[in-house]
């Protein structure tokens, strides 16, 4: 026999594929962290701006134009209750009337998303929080923190998420 007949298969060793398989686990977590964190941090910078501020008719028509996905007519939107637009993931409020809000369907608790809406209540059915959809405030934990307000502008009867 010759020594060529009796080398092992060279191939990655056991330890480079742990640390390997280890760091992708790390990087899949680390993205989602950052996921997490970019939502956090949109959410205050949205609620620094005030809800009034952010969604009224004239709040931010130019990123209207600029893109932005035509939700509504103003008229499908009761007064003192709202609408959810499920894959834009926002609730559309007209808490007084001709006075429109949006806020997301996310709840800020355990991020799952929410539909069920019922008068001026979203409620979550991953843990049972509930916010008002007429200005983004928490009615029920276990959240703690208000709705995340979207961008929404009003132009004649139309409304549109900015």
């Amino acid at each position: 026999m010759t020594s060529d007949s009796v080398q092992p298969v060279s191939g990655p060793s056991r330890r480079t594929v742990v640390a390997a398989v280890g760091a992708a686990g790390l990087a899949v977590a680390l993205t989602a962290c950052g996921s997490d964190d970019e939502a956090s941090g949109s959410s205050t910078e949205q609620g620094a701006a005030g809800a009034g501020a952010t969604t009224e008719a004239g709040g931010s028509s130019a990123d209207a134009g600029a893109g932005g996905a035509a939700l509504a007519k103003t008229a499908d939107i009761p007064e003192g209750s709202g609408k959810v637009f499920s894959d834009e993931k926002v609730v559309v409020s007209q808490p007084a009337a001709g006075d429109f809000k949006a806020f997301s369907t996310i709840c800020t608790h355990q991020n799952c998303p929410m539909t069920d809406l019922k008068e001026d209540t979203l409620s979550c059915a991953c843990h049972g929080s509930q916010f008002s959809v007429l200005d983004g405030s928490v009615k029920k934990g276990p959240a703690t923190q208000a709705l995340a307000a979207k961008q929404i502008s009003v132009s004649g009867d139309s409304i549109t998420l900015a």
